[in-house]
């Protein structure tokens, strides 16, 4: 039989989300190749920017919402940002079972040592600002339609 690439090239929809697999796949180990001098994963570089952009201060609902995870796997990834100093945990008000997530100054001097993301500002400089607006806008209706499957 043929390699993969036959394989899925004679069916457009499965070789298009072959090849969106494969681009997500290469962007996140060059992200995470990027951000090993830190110590931090690029899952932990998304919630930074997410605090960072939100006041430096969110909900573990908040997050979720904004990093498509669910809040048991996020609450994983808090407690250990937490142990490692970038965030800390803080009562709403005394005795509230409500809680967020705060930057510290540690993890405010992270931030900004990862938000320059090199590696992905490079690999989308491959396409034109048009093209860019395109693909946003191709990638939106994908993630809409399988919104519906959810």
């Amino acid at each position: 039989m043929g390699n993969m690439d036959e394989i899925t090239a004679r069916n457009s929809s499965l070789y298009a989300r072959l090849l969106l697999g494969r681009a997500r796949h290469l962007m996140v180990k060059a992200r995470q190749k990027e951000l090993n001098p830190y110590h931090i994963s690029p899952q932990q570089a998304n919630v930074l920017f997410i605090l960072y952009n939100l006041g430096h201060k969110a909900t573990l609902s908040e997050l979720a919402k904004h990093t498509d995870r669910e809040n048991n796997t996020l609450s994983t990834q808090m407690r250990r940002m937490e142990r490692d100093g970038i965030v800390k945990k803080i009562r709403e008000t005394p005795k509230s079972t409500l809680l967020s997530f705060e930057l510290t100054d540690k993890g405010i001097d992270t931030y900004n040592f990862v938000k320059k993301m090199k590696t992905i500002k490079g690999i989308m400089s491959v396409l034109s600002e048009e093209e860019r607006q395109e693909l946003i806008s191709i990638l939106q209706k994908i993630i809409n339609e399988a919104g519906k499957y959810q």
